[in-house]
């Protein structure tokens, strides 16, 4: 950043991202051994983060238009509020469930309920950080700046698994109740807490009067592909349904790489907890490890491969539904750390290039003044894949434990079949690079 005097509020801002999606992914990673250990149905497990993305994706535009009217400083202290109180309470209600004083349906209940509070208002923070960084730039610093923003989702997404198992705590004092699985919520909280604090304090009360656009659902698996930051930067003058026939295929492409990443990524803690015949507690360390190698690898094709190969939208598909393919088989039929390790990083990083892949395919597809309409459809795209995608994969894999990574498999297979013959080659002239 080259404004003069934004640093300290561009880290402060950088601080909310991170924070929003490091705590939602530390959470999302303990959540299987925790109801594991609390013995509620895998499938509940799963229902509370359905929950809590169906929200995010019906209220992340209401505050986005919200905060023109109402103010950005308003909307980030409400986002960061939501997202504190919901955590505090998702580790109260966990506690209890730990200690025996509520059963495992009751402790599911109110967690859930917790989780509603983070759907419905952690929303609001993203679009408006974006709209008061968008205010402090340049247009020519604009992109970069909202890039390096977006990137601190996807830094949590790795964050967050990779520093959740230190935090399960013992007891405050001797005796006393447990804390356990329900730590990293708590610490989430804390930190949620010292950032609304800081917010209050140091964000200037200046409004702008740029935009910001609605994020995605922070989630293991969903690192940022651009399309944020082409919502909030490109002209929308024109309006693109999702069925118009210019970018229907990239849609339909996005969304099985959505569904099939939410899927397989959902399962991954049971299934660690039952291939390495492990209890509850031992799987916390593996779980965050297998989630960080998928991480790394969704990062690395996204920040390395994609600008290293300079592949095409098309071809990035292709090929990342391929690799995808073959991760997601081997991750389902993997009986050892090291093969699912191996087969998920493989599945991750082809769901790197996949995405980004659709992303800039779609942007290819229209002219400049629809750039802002088609980023804000990829961006639902994105978020409503984490909607019914984590009950699918884990309602699958009650079945039978390979049955949603080769589910995931089999549609995989399918884009490649339908990609070949209905994606056709971009016009690199407009829109948005792969890279980008």
């Amino acid at each position: 950043m080259k404004v003069r005097g934004f640093d300290r509020t561009f880290a402060l801002l950088f601080a909310v991202m991170l924070a929003i999606a490091a705590g939602n992914t530390a959470l999302q990673s303990v959540l299987p051994a925790l109801g594991r250990s609390l013995g509620a149905a895998d499938s509940a497990v799963a229902a509370v983060f359905s929950v809590s993305a169906l929200l995010w994706v019906i209220a992340a535009p209401f505050w986005a238009n919200r905060s023109d009217r109402h103010g950005r400083r308003a909307m980030v202290l409400l986002g960061v509020a939501g997202f504190t109180v919901s955590l505090a309470l998702c580790g109260l209600f966990l506690m209890l469930g730990i200690n025996g004083i509520l059963g495992p349906l009751a402790t599911f209940i109110a967690f859930i309920a917790a989780r509603v509070i983070y759907g419905t208002f952690g929303s609001a923070a993203p679009p408006a950080v974006q709209a008061i960084v968008a205010g402090r730039t340049t247009r020519e610093e604009r992109t970069r700046a909202l890039t390096l923003l977006a990137s601190a989702f996807g830094l949590g997404t790795i964050l967050g698994p990779a520093i959740a198992p230190y935090l399960v705590l013992g007891s405050l004092w001797q005796d006393g109740p447990e804390i356990g699985l329900a730590g990293p919520a708590f610490v989430a909280a804390a930190i949620g807490a010292v950032i609304w604090i800081a917010v209050a304090r140091l964000l200037p009360r200046d409004e702008g009067v740029e935009h910001g656009a609605a994020a995605s659902y922070p989630s293991i698996g969903g690192q940022a592909t651009g399309a944020t930051v082409t919502a909030a930067t490109g002209q929308s003058s024109e309006k693109v349904g999702y069925f118009d026939q210019r970018v229907r295929g990239w849609m339909i492409s996005g969304l099985v790489v959505g569904h099939a990443q939410a899927m397989t990524g959902q399962a991954i803690g049971f299934l660690i907890i039952d291939r390495l015949a492990v209890s509850p507690m031992e799987a916390l360390e593996p779980t965050g490890l297998v989630l960080m190698m998928g991480a790394g690898s969704a990062l690395l094709a996204q920040w390395g491969l994609i600008p290293l190969l300079d592949l095409k939208p098309r071809a990035l598909v292709l090929a990342g539904a391929a690799i995808g393919l073959v991760g997601c088989v081997a991750t389902g039929s993997a009986t050892s750390l090291y093969g699912i390790a191996l087969g998920y990083a493989l599945t991750s990083l082809g769901m790197g290039l996949a995405r980004p892949g659709f992303t800039a395919g779609s942007s290819l597809a229209v002219g400049a003044e629809a750039q802002g309409a088609v980023a804000g459809k990829v961006t639902s795209i994105n978020g409503a894949a984490f909607v019914l995608g984590p009950s699918i994969g884990v309602g699958l894999y009650e079945l039978w434990r390979p049955l949603p990574y080769l589910a995931a498999a089999a549609a995989l297979a399918g884009l490649v079949v339908y990609a070949w013959v209905s994606l056709r080659p971009s016009d690199p002239g407009r829109g948005a690079s792969p890279a980008q």
